[in-house]
């Protein structure tokens, strides 16, 4: 039988594990498969999502305190075996705490050691939807987001039917929101929108779940931000040519 015990609040000892001491593997929590399973696609995913919005990140948070989380479980309750109190989004972030604890890297996400939640949670279906949708109290992690972990944002992303839903907490229930002209969802806090983007990354044409600036300007990647800015070295060459074309053309010679 599950045993629960209720976490502390901030005013009580700490005979409450912390991330040491809670199940792990490899950084990879490893208690998140459930029916239906994981795919190929989360792990490129959840790279994406995090390379794009590190620049904007590091704006918001000049000294790195910010915490991101791909299959990390996040702890919000004990239970017996240990694992049964955890879920384990697939990408999430959390404003507002150090990157390592003592040192070290973060193996989970601890809330009676932390007490800030995350300010959006992100699931990626493998399964029917179902599971991310489950309102079972106690059980279901839809549940269990809007009444005890309770991210301002929890957003649905279903890449096999290029469906994203995205919710907001307000007065303690989850609503979910409307896209905007664009078709995006604003995530004002960090100043950007959330959407899908049917395009090509890792040789594969999906619909991926990508970031946006509140301007509507896509939010690039590492290989995206390198390959603009060569292209804007090869067009600043081009520039260079055609000017020492037209000096030549006029008997000066660009070199004197």
């Amino acid at each position: 039988m599950t045993s629960v015990t209720d976490p502390p609040n901030a005013l009580t000892p700490f005979p409450f594990p912390d991330h040491t001491q809670l199940p792990e593997s490899d950084g990879t929590f490893v208690f998140a498969e459930r029916a239906g399973g994981k795919n190929w696609q989360e792990h490129p995913q959840s790279i994406l999502l995090t390379d794009s919005i590190t620049p904007i990140l590091k704006q918001l948070n000049p000294e790195g305190e910010y915490c991101i989380g791909q299959d990390l479980g996040i702890y919000w309750r004990l239970t017996d075996p240990l694992e049964k109190g955890a879920e384990a989004p697939d990408w999430f972030y959390v404003p507002n705490v150090p990157f390592l604890l003592n040192g070290q890297t973060r193996r989970s996400y601890v809330l009676w050691r932390e007490f800030i939640a995350p300010l959006i949670v992100l699931e990626f279906v493998s399964g029917d939807g179902s599971e991310e949708r489950d309102q079972t109290p106690l059980k279901g992690k839809f549940w269990i987001y809007e009444q005890v972990i309770r991210p301002p944002f929890y957003g649905i992303y279903e890449a096999s039917k290029a469906n994203l839903e995205v919710y907001h907490l307000i007065e303690g229930r989850y609503q979910i929101l409307s896209a905007n002209e664009r078709g995006h969802y604003p995530i004002v806090a960090l100043g950007v929108e959330l959407g899908l983007w049917l395009g090509v990354y890792q040789n594969v044409e999906l619909p991926w779940l990508r970031w946006w600036d509140l301007q509507g300007n896509l939010l690039l990647n590492g290989d995206e931000r390198a390959e603009q800015e060569s292209q804007r070295a090869e067009q600043e060459r081009e520039r260079a040519d055609r000017l020492a074309a037209q000096l030549r053309s006029l008997g000066i010679e660009p070199e004197t």
